[in-house]
């Protein structure tokens, strides 16, 4: 007798249930076909924006080239893509640097030496770094030293930058050496 009752209980327990289940269906008529269509493809365009957030906040940056220091390799409102994921300055680079203490925004050089190198400005406007001339084909001007006295020593983790346009490019003829900390990417 009390098993009887338990099964009747089950079963007037699942009917409700079932009864509750049918009542929601009835609720709620189904989605249109278009409208699950159109809600996947929004929630599609809003991960791809979250990703393309995430990309361009943490690993790529975008930057506008402002000036004509880096003529004629960038010129003036030039686009550039840089990421600064497990990058290692080396000569030759074409950097974004950050020095707030000096300019509002971030500057587009070219790394000529790294820490331990020795740059030297020869009269003749040739650039040496530790006793070789740099092979310049990116520059057509003539390198005067500007503020800093040559031969000068990079000290571990700065770097020496200079644009390629010589004769209107602030550098670090002008303000010296940066840290590898200001380098926002390559």
């Amino acid at each position: 007798m009390v098993e009887e009752s338990i099964q009747t209980d089950q079963t007037l327990q699942q009917e409700k249930i079932q009864q509750l289940v049918k009542m929601k269906r009835r609720r709620f008529p189904p989605i249109p076909k278009w409208k699950k269509d159109l809600m996947d493809m929004v929630e599609v365009m809003v991960a791809a924006l979250l990703v393309l957030v995430l990309v361009f906040t943490f690993i790529f940056r975008i930057v506008g080239v402002k000036g004509d220091s880096m003529r004629e390799t960038l010129h003036n409102n030039d686009r550039l893509i840089i990421s600064h994921l497990m990058y290692e300055p080396k000569q030759g680079d074409i950097v974004v640097v950050e020095l707030p203490e000096l300019f509002d925004t971030p500057i587009i050089k070219r790394i000529i030496a790294t820490g331990g190198q020795t740059v030297n400005i020869e009269e003749d406007g040739t650039v040496t770094v530790d006793g070789k001339a740099l092979d310049e084909s990116y520059t057509n001007a003539f390198t005067e030293p500007k503020e800093l006295q040559f031969p000068i020593t990079i000290p571990e983790g700065d770097v020496f930058v200079m644009g390629d346009n010589r004769t209107n490019s602030t550098d670090s003829r002008d303000f010296g050496y940066v840290n590898e900390k200001n380098i926002l990417g390559k």
